[in-house]
């Protein structure tokens, strides 16, 4: 406590605060923008903390990783164009809540549950690292395995009304994480000979194509069709504020959200975005209206912006004490740590106490900072639906085609972003779950890789896993969720005969 105190004290010097503030808007900003992910921003910010002390410079980073968490909820919910793929799940319902004329209301619920679930994380962070980290240590791939295919179950929850079409996203979702090199042989295939495709489909350019240019493409489907010729942004009706009364209302959707994230964000690899699919589908088996999920549901909201920001203090318990980044993100931070002569690792917290405690409390100052600047411009964001709709989707497509240039600096990732808006467009239309098909994409590299070493390790005999403790309690969890949303669409269709 002494220790964490002293760190206090210094992450509130005002110069760290300046440049916490500075990295927390410019990581709000950065997220809000498609394709200019958190991640991106941390990338730019790294040379800006050459000449800095540890603290200011990884304090500074910080407040761009969680500002970028938080921002790409605000797209996502007012033109349901998420900046980043941890903010995929917020649009399920936050968009819908906007087209309701609920937009601001649903940015405040984003803003709260992404500040309580940072809370939490920072907090199990600084009491809990060497324990929470010992366990995911424990992690091999057979649970690794065990917790994707509860990940990939969670396509079932959001694949809408139609279980099958949620298979068929799945299914395409999977095919388009092949492509490429095999993670065990390295042998290339379903490259269709484009050289350009032998690492994979990037992600940025697949993910503002599927959400943010088919989102563009069915607008101006809307625009032909219409004699008004104008792009219909969704308008604000009513009281926005959101009473902190009702506000703790979800609070158990909250504080479950938050856990979930800071468990899957303290095992390598997993990331934001699974969280965010975990604590939704979480809040949608318990709820006792789950038919709202999908069509405007505060408790989606909730669930998805508490998951998605209680990863991002629990990603440096394993950097922090074992090495290990968890993401990409992480993996960035790896490098300024050691730019700053700091070695992550078991001896860090004994060699830099101090400097490990500061940066501790500063993770808490940068989720206070990130809630107030989201107050501030909560006055601001509602003022994205006052803007012509062809003007702003004009701009959003410019945004989309920089954001995926900037990601090789190559026009053939533009060609893939109209690809895969089209493909994107399609599935809309023919009803598809681009959610499901996002999941599977995002999992299915980390799926197959497992899947291989976990046949290496039980000899081929895959049935061997159930004699692995944790990964019976992913598999268990995974058989519950299954009965529960099938026994959740008959429902469906037995109160809708037609179907």
């Amino acid at each position: 406590m002494q220790l964490f105190l002293e760190g206090l004290l210094v992450a509130l010097q005002p110069v760290n605060l300046l440049w916490i503030v500075i990295g927390t808007l410019a990581g709000i900003i950065l997220g809000a923008i498609p394709g200019l992910t958190g991640a991106m921003g941390i990338t730019l910010m790294v040379p800006m903390t050459y000449g800095m002390n540890a603290v200011t410079a990884i304090n500074l980073l910080l407040g761009v990783y969680c500002g970028g968490t938080y921002g790409g909820s605000i797209t996502a919910i007012l033109i349901n164009t998420p900046g980043s793929g941890a903010s995929v799940v917020t649009a399920f319902d936050g968009h819908p809540l906007a087209r309701k004329g609920k937009g601001g209301k649903a940015l405040r619920m984003a803003l709260y549950a992404s500040f309580v679930g940072g809370i939490i994380s920072a907090l199990i962070l600084t009491v809990l690292s060497p324990a929470v980290a010992s366990m995911a240590l424990r992690f091999g791939p057979c649970e690794y395995l065990a917790l994707i295919i509860l990940g990939i179950t969670v396509v079932g929850g959001v694949s809408g009304d139609d279980i099958l079409k949620g298979i068929i996203a799945a299914a395409l979702g999977l095919f388009v994480s092949m492509i490429g090199q095999d993670p065990g042989t390295g042998s290339v295939r379903l490259t269709f000979g484009i050289p350009n495709l032998i690492s994979g489909v990037p992600s940025v350019p697949l993910l503002i194509g599927m959400f943010a240019l088919s989102e563009i493409l069915i607008q101006s489907e809307k625009v032909v069709a219409s004699e008004k010729k104008k792009i219909e942004i969704a308008q604000m009706e009513g009281d926005q504020r959101l009473p902190l009364r009702e506000f703790v209302s979800y609070w158990k959707t909250i504080i479950k959200g938050s856990l979930i994230g800071t468990f899957i964000g303290a095992i390598p690899g997993i990331g934001a975005s699974v969280a965010s699919f975990v604590s939704y589908n979480e809040a949608m088996r318990v709820s006792k209206h789950p038919e709202e999920f999908g069509h405007g549901s505060m408790d989606g909201v909730a669930a998805s912006e508490s998951g998605n920001n209680g990863v991002t203090g629990a990603t440096l318990i394993p950097l922090l004490t074992l090495g290990i980044p968890g993401d990409v993100v992480t993996g960035i931070l790896l490098g300024a740590f050691m730019l700053q002569g700091l070695i992550p690792g078991p001896m860090l917290m004994v060699e830099h106490a101090d400097t490990i405690f500061a940066i501790f409390a500063g993770l808490f100052v940068v989720n206070f900072v990130m809630l107030g600047l989201g107050m501030a411009g909560m006055r601001f964001f509602p003022l994205v639906s006052r803007i012509p709709g062809d003007l702003m989707f004009s701009a959003v497509f410019v945004m989309c085609a920089v954001g995926a240039y900037a990601t090789q600096n190559t026009v053939f990732m533009v060609i893939l972003m109209v690809f895969f808006g089209l493909i994107g467009y399609i599935m809309k239309k023919a009803g598809l779950s681009a959610g499901a098909f996002l999941v599977a994409y995002m999992l299915g590299s980390t799926f197959e890789s497992n899947l291989q070493r976990t046949m290496i390790i039980l000899d081929n005999q895959l049935w061997r896993i159930v004699t692995r403790p944790l990964a019976d309690v992913f598999l268990v969890l995974t058989v519950i969720f299954l009965f529960y949303i099938v026994r959740m669409q008959k429902a469906k269709k037995a109160d809708r005969p037609e179907d």
